[in-house]
């Protein structure tokens, strides 16, 4: 059984996070879903449970609800239609004490019981007769298998349990070790193999995966001359384990898109792993589908592409690398509710979390079970090198930055490094940005719309800058009446910067424009007030507050609970000539 999409794990109340998370142990990317009002510390929260379920079960999704069974098949029953393309879905006891599966028997729905009940050492409540007596499902075999001829497997598995015997042709140890009536001169016949068959009636075909495609350099139209190479040495496409290549190879559009195309995995190997091949005189296709399968590749009319078959099923896991990747993500300025669906989805697949330890104790649970690599917050290029260093290695890091990755943060400082070293192991990383909240949005939100005309962000640390060059952008800021943004307003080194930005400030605005402070944003102790520019000094703010000053067109409204909104209008008034 092989599930291509992560589970959704849907509870209703609060007790059930805790038999949640642990599901989410042994089923990682799982998805917690929960509902809203009633449930904190989840992933995504809903608030109607029948729609979402059924929502996720037409999309595919194997469901796991930790609810009575009765609850999830009533209000599945009016999608449920064909059993072949059905989804696993199991409930769960709210205290783990019972795994029950109910539908998804093609999908691997027992399989998927039995690794939960395991966790929780409870037996799976299966009942699949089949399952039971023969000791294992051959309508939903292990990762490694397809099954070509699912709609013969009924009268297979009837007969068998009728009291057939089984031929079993090729080579399967989950079937030999099974309780298969196994007889060389059986009625019926199981037939593994990676070669196009005819299936008949009382024939069971499994292709087992043990083809490797190896693919380097650039190939026309691969994605249909791949399976043409398939069909013209008789091999199944369904018994292809995985796209392999040199690393070097593996920022080649063709690579991914083949391997998209037939749903299989693409490993990389570096150029120590075929050094030794290539010295033999076999091309990088050769090395690689050699590396993969350990036998010799067929013949070939490309020498970019090589085809080889292994005695065994290939686990691509075990064998090269992934491509590395490196994802350069924004939190928001607090915690989890502040995050993009797109960072929390980077954040559950990532194996390796870089940032400063405030960041990436911001992201609650979404970093358990991950490696965790921290640093100080001013050694921004030691952490850019890092995340590289372990992306080429196959890792999926995720740069933790908060707010935005690209607002004074790391984003930059990973491309910064990427051009300054140029290290050619890098250059097969798959880099992304994933935006986040900004700090000036937060505040600006928290308070109103001050930033509702234009607007500019300037950051008054002259650190990586000197102080010349920000007085000049404050002044041309201030000259041109933009609400100025101010990051990292004041640290215990810096204080005199504040003050003097207000004196410039000053030269251009009145000393009662509006200015908002805002500190730990999205966080305990938020605090969000307005001030007037004379009353801005160094005191007022420090390196987790934001500071946005209005123009001269921005406004407050002073309201009956003492509170005040900020804004600056849209609309400039135009005098008539």
């Amino acid at each position: 059984m092989i599930m291509n999409v992560a589970p959704a794990i849907l509870i209703l109340g609060q007790n059930s996070v805790t038999v949640a998370r642990k599901i989410i142990t042994v089923l990682p990317g799982a998805t917690l879903y929960g509902l809203e009002g009633r449930t904190s510390g989840v992933d995504i929260s809903f608030t109607n449970f029948g729609e979402t379920l059924r929502e996720l079960f037409v999309q595919g999704r194997p469901l796991i609800g930790i609810c009575a069974a009765g609850i999830l098949i009533r209000t599945l029953a009016p999608v449920i239609s064909d059993k072949r393309q059905e989804p696993p879905v199991l409930a769960v006891a709210e205290d783990g004490s019972a795994v029950v599966p109910l539908l998804g028997g093609l999908g691997g729905v027992n399989d998927l019981a039995r690794r939960i009940a395991e966790a929780f050492d409870v037996k799976p409540a299966i009942t699949t007769t089949g399952d039971l007596r023969l000791g294992t499902t051959l309508l939903s075999p292990p990762p490694g298998y397809h099954l070509a001829n699912p709609d013969d497997a009924k009268k297979f598995i009837s007969d068998v349990l009728a009291g057939a015997q089984v031929n079993l042709e090729g080579i399967a140890p989950w079937l030999s070790d099974s309780k298969l009536p196994i007889d060389p001169k059986g009625d019926l016949t199981i037939q593994v193999t990676e070669h196009l068959v005819a299936p008949t009636a009382n024939c069971l075909v499994y292709h087992p995966a043990t083809i490797a495609i190896a693919i380097s350099g650039m190939i026309d139209d691969a994605v249909a001359l791949v399976p043409q190479l398939l069909a013209d040495a008789k091999l199944e496409k369904a018994s292809v384990a995985g796209i392999f290549a040199p690393i070097t190879a593996a920022v080649d559009p063709a690579i991914h898109a083949v391997a998209s195309a037939l749903k299989v995995p693409t490993r990389f190997f570096t150029p120590n792993q075929l050094e030794s091949l290539l010295s033999q005189g076999y091309s990088p296709a050769q090395a690689a589908a050699i590396a993969a399968t350990g036998t010799s590749p067929l013949s070939s009319p490309s020498a970019n592409i090589a085809i080889a078959i292994a005695p065994q099923v290939i686990d691509p896991n075990t064998i090269g690398q992934p491509r590395g990747r490196l994802a350069i993500i924004g939190t928001g300025p607090g915690g989890s509710p502040w995050m993009s669906p797109e960072v929390k989805e980077i954040l559950k697949s990532a194996t390796d979390l870089v940032g400063y330890k405030t960041y990436l104790d911001l992201i609650g649970s979404l970093a358990d079970g991950k490696q965790r690599h921290e640093s100080d917050n001013r050694e921004e290029e030691a952490r850019a090198k890092m995340a590289l260093d372990l992306a080429a290695s196959g890792r999926y890091v995720a740069v933790v930055s908060s707010g935005d990755p690209g607002i004074y943060a790391m984003a930059t400082a990973v491309f910064e490094v990427c051009d300054r070293y140029a290290k050619p192991e890098w250059d097969s990383i798959d880099i992304h940005v994933a935006p986040g909240i900004s700090a000036m949005q937060a505040a600006a939100a928290a308070i109103g719309a001050p930033l509702g005309h234009d607007f500019c962000a300037i950051s008054l640390s002259d650190i990586l800058k000197p102080w010349s060059a920000i007085a000049q952008r404050i002044t041309a800021a201030a000259e041109a009446d933009f609400v100025i943004a101010f990051y990292n307003p004041v640290s215990k080194e810096r204080t005199w910067q504040l003050a003097e930005a207000r004196n410039i400030l000053l030269r251009h605005r009145t000393p009662d424009t509006p200015v908002v402070l805002a500190r730990n944003l999205g966080r305990p102790g938020q605090t969000v007030k307005a001030i007037a520019l004379e009353q801005l000094t160094p005191a007022s703010a420090d390196m987790r507050t934001i500071i946005l000053v209005g123009s001269t067109k921005t406004r407050t409204i002073k309201r009956r609970d003492g509170n005040i909104w900020v804004y600056t209008p849209r609309r400039y008034t135009h005098k008539k000539i």
